[in-house]
């Protein structure tokens, strides 16, 4: 299987499989989000809101494809650019850091890697913008819950998937930075990921079908296009 990682694009948005595809929990203020919406309205707001990220703020998303298909993904974006990150009882997200806002990897392709691998490629890129010191996530302890609260978010028919689970954030590198037995709020810092530079750069590599030649340093090779 041919496997790479590319930014999120509006196109790719349209083909995510995901239950969040359809959910705008996190894009819409408290106002609008009581209010009840159709799957495709919700679907619509979620996609202006990647394109005014996008014109405002720049890339906020990595997507892996396996097989030139998108089965996972990640968006993040600065807090305040996600009026859904009030909801949550731990928050605020602290200024210094990005939201990490949702991810998702088709469940064919779940304990293969690719969430690590997405996250490698988030932090990459963030490293590469300066001025970012970490990511921040809201966790869940058992299931998923929405940033209403636990109530169905509007734009959605389903529970909203809005959150990662605990354990996956914690085993890519995020610590606890506000406790909560419900929804703690994660982050992990990026001079930690300095030091998994080189381990960032290889993984991304591996999913383009580059080998590194043997006994050569990642800072004596051409740097490879961004993803």
């Amino acid at each position: 299987m041919a496997r790479r990682v590319v930014r999120l694009t509006l196109d790719l948005l349209e083909e995510l499989d995901a239950p969040c595809r359809t959910c705008a929990a996190w894009q819409l203020d408290p106002v609008r989000r009581s209010r009840p919406c159709t799957p495709q309205e919700a679907a619509d707001e979620r996609a202006a809101w990647v394109s005014r990220v996008l014109r405002e703020w720049g890339s906020c998303g990595r997507v892996v494809l396996v097989d030139s298909r998108p089965v996972g993904h990640l968006v993040y974006a600065p807090p305040v650019l996600v009026p859904g990150a009030d909801a949550f009882p731990t928050s605020p997200v602290s200024p210094d850091a990005v939201l990490l806002v949702s991810g998702y990897v088709a469940p064919e392709h779940a304990r293969g890697g690719l969430g690590r691998v997405l996250v490698q490629a988030m932090a990459r890129d963030l490293l590469g913008r300066g001025g970012i010191r970490a990511v921040e996530a809201f966790g869940h302890v058992g299931g998923p819950v929405a940033p209403s609260g636990g109530a169905e978010p509007a734009g959605a028919t389903q529970v909203a998937r809005c959150t990662l689970p605990v354990g996956f954030l914690g085993g890519v590198g995020f610590g606890t930075q506000r406790p909560h037995p419900r929804t703690p709020r994660m982050r992990m810092d990026l001079r930690s990921a300095l030091s998994w530079r080189d381990e960032v750069e290889a993984a991304i590599e591996r999913l383009r079908g580059v080998v590194r030649p043997a006994g050569v340093p990642a800072a004596e090779r051409s740097e490879p296009p961004a993803p």
